[in-house]
């Protein structure tokens, strides 16, 4: 990259130079639909204002294969209710598996290092394979295959196979409980289970095959198990699924708004959202994100360290699309002896793009890891990453000990769309706390309570345009309305998101958490992301979870820290930071020391759950969560000691 390094002082960390521009998707797509790239607000514009012109130059850009179909875009009175592509037909595995032959589609590794590769002609020969024996299971269009699989080259194989086929594919990872499989998988009544029964992690090996036993004769749609890494009776292997002589698949082209993926929410306040997904929904926005918006390229390698239950795995496979190869990976991201090992495979693959949470960051940063002084991370271009906001000190952080060369981008989006709402761009500046811009086709505000956009004040993210991959339904009875409360229930046609946000006059975005656990003390809303960005800069807190508790007709904060011993003294240093780097509204009224912190088995933050058992109720759904041990110490937290 031909880059320049701006000083801090002006809140500009990096900048694109003039050829990483030229160079850019997003140069070429604007000349291709003959848009002018700059102002970028104004292409932004262009493109939620001329909805199908946009929608269909990111198809033909992205050089889909299947029918467009003459009609793009049809409006309606209700947003839910817009129709994209009605003529389309194309399928979404084809459309991953056109990469040049002899290029790398997928490396795979765990953590023991880099495992193998596979080329995309094998891989289209493996799908073959699959989809043969598949078919011989009398799999169709529109059956639901589901898999127990871990991030590997079997579970994509699956994955680009079934959906080969037409079918619906859908996962869990296999280190959820057999009660958190069942809630999942179980309401969308698959006809084949595909289950890896043993795997790896943190160096200690698991086997989930009581568990897989126990889904199996829960679920009475399963008509066949295949199993990876293990047998179990009446079920047939994933070798014996492979064992005939296809070599190219055939690939059933389906409907626009056929559906390809469930995906499931966290679901620890009740039983898990199944969210039904598009196969034209879901390619059209992974492409136009991976190119326009992360500047993929041909032969680039992308990489996202997910499970197979987080909507970051189908965000991750699709980077075929663009030609691209990914890694897969398995296993813990960090290791008792080596806590940098994802960037020893980083280097020896040459990654491009690489995925991950502040989670993670902050682990390294409390490490002291400059990874600078360890690796030369000649081809990395780009981090990215999502699940929590990335606080400021980790943008300073990240070009302090990594890379200075390389464009940084917080994203923020969901599960419901599979995509994202906010993001970077190959030509914006990386600005210190904040997203760069609003998604090309993403038609984002930040409304206040009287539903008026607002800038430079904190309100809800809302969408107020249809796009392509919005659900088609939530799976199971009443689904269209049980999906139109949840996101459209507030504001009659206009998407509500659930996030509590802040556009800048710049528009560029800040996220300060989920709106369902915004803080209220004395009628003020804030943000747990603006407390936890002052308090896991603390040295001696190890990590934390802030949520509110009801107070004499008021609430006050409550936070919990991982610390190796809360003193007053060191309750006192917090309250300070907190009151000086955020505000006296911000200072929690209580202090609790905790051994741990409830995370989703996909690695956020529970605050609804702690707050749930904080107030002496039921948690709902403790499958979810993938330590629901530690919310004991929450229980009647108000009568134990604090600070």
């Amino acid at each position: 990259m031909n880059t320049q390094t701006i000083e801090k002082e002006n809140h500009i960390l990096w900048q694109p130079g003039d050829k990483d521009i030229e160079q850019s998707h997003l140069k070429a797509f604007a000349k291709s639909v003959n848009q002018p790239l700059f102002p970028y607000e104004r292409l932004h514009r262009w493109s939620i204002t001329n909805i199908g012109d946009f929608w269909s130059g990111v198809w033909d850009y992205a050089g889909i294969i299947g029918d467009k179909g003459e009609t793009i875009y049809v409006p309606a009175d209700s947003m839910a209710d817009a129709v994209f592509f009605p003529d389309a037909r194309l399928n979404f595995a084809e459309n991953l598996l056109k990469g040049n032959k002899e290029q790398v589609a997928a490396h795979q590794a765990d953590e023991a290092g880099v495992t193998g590769q596979i080329t995309f002609q094998e891989l289209r020969k493996q799908v073959a394979k699959a989809q043969h024996g598949l078919k011989q299971l009398g799999v169709q269009k529109g059956d639901r295959v589901a898999g127990i699989t871990t991030n590997n080259m079997e579970g994509l194989v699956a994955l680009l196979a079934a959906t080969s086929l037409g079918a619906v594919w859908t996962s869990c990872s296999p280190d959820f409980g057999a009660k958190g499989i069942i809630d999942r998988i179980g309401q969308v009544q698959p006809k084949i289970l595909i289950a890896n029964l043993k795997y790896y992690y943190k160096q200690k090996p698991f086997d989930i095959s009581e568990k897989v036993q126990e889904t199996v004769g829960q679920i009475d749609s399963i008509n066949q198990v295949i199993t990876i890494a293990g047998e179990l009776p009446e079920a047939i292997t994933w070798q014996s699924l492979l064992e005939n002589d296809a070599e190219t698949p055939a690939f059933e082209r389906i409907d626009f708004h056929d559906p390809l993926y469930i995906l499931y929410t966290s679901g620890t306040t009740g039983l898990p959202k199944a969210i039904v997904h598009s196969v034209g929904g879901t390619l059209l926005q992974h492409v136009k994100e991976h190119q326009l918006h992360c500047d993929v390229h041909e032969e680039d390698v992308l990489f996202w360290y997910t499970n197979t239950a987080w909507m970051m795995y189908p965000w991750i496979v699709t980077g075929l699309a663009s030609n691209a190869s990914i890694l897969l990976y398995d296993g813990s991201p960090v290791l008792p002896d080596k806590p940098t090992h994802l960037w020893d495979i980083a280097e020896e693959i040459d990654l491009t793009h690489f995925g991950t949470s502040p989670k993670y960051l902050d682990s390294l940063m409390k490490a002291d890891v400059v990874l600078k002084d360890h690796y030369v991370l000649a081809s990395l271009k780009s981090i990215l990453s999502c699940g929590a906001p990335l606080v400021a000190e980790q943008y300073d952080w990240v070009y302090e000990t990594i890379k200075e060369d390389l464009y940084l981008a917080s994203i923020s989006g969901g599960t419901e769309i599979i995509g994202c709402f906010v993001m970077g761009s190959p030509v914006h500046p990386v600005i210190r706390g904040e997203i760069s811009c609003k998604a090309l086709g993403m038609a984002m505000e930040v409304f206040d309570e009287r539903n008026a956009p607002v800038y430079g004040q904190k309100g809800d993210l809302v969408c107020t345009q249809p796009f392509p991959s919005m659900p088609l339904t939530f799976y199971g009875a009443n689904g269209d309305e049980r999906y139109r409360n949840n996101y459209f229930a507030q504001r009659p046609g206009i998407w509500t998101h659930g996030d509590f946000a802040e556009q800048t006059i710049d528009q560029s975005f800040i996220i300060y958490g989920r709106a369902d656990t915004v803080l209220n003390p004395g009628g003020v809303r804030i943000g747990t992301a603006e407390i936890y960005s002052v308090v896991e800069q603390i040295e001696e807190v190890k990590d934390s979870i802030v949520f509110g508790l009801p107070c004499d007709n008021d609430e006050e904060i409550v936070l919990c820290v991982v610390t190796d011993y809360l003193t007053k003294d060191l309750a006192k240093y917090i309250r300070q930071q907190i009151r000086g780097k955020a505000s006296p509204r911000h200072v929690p009224r209580r202090i609790y020391q905790v051994n741990d912190i409830p995370y989703t088995i996909n690695g956020k933050k529970v605050e609804g759950a702690a707050k749930t058992e904080a107030a002496g109720k039921e948690v709902k759904n403790k499958a979810s969560i993938s330590n629901p041990e530690c919310l004991k110490e929450l229980t009647d937290i108000k009568e134990k000691e604090c600070y």
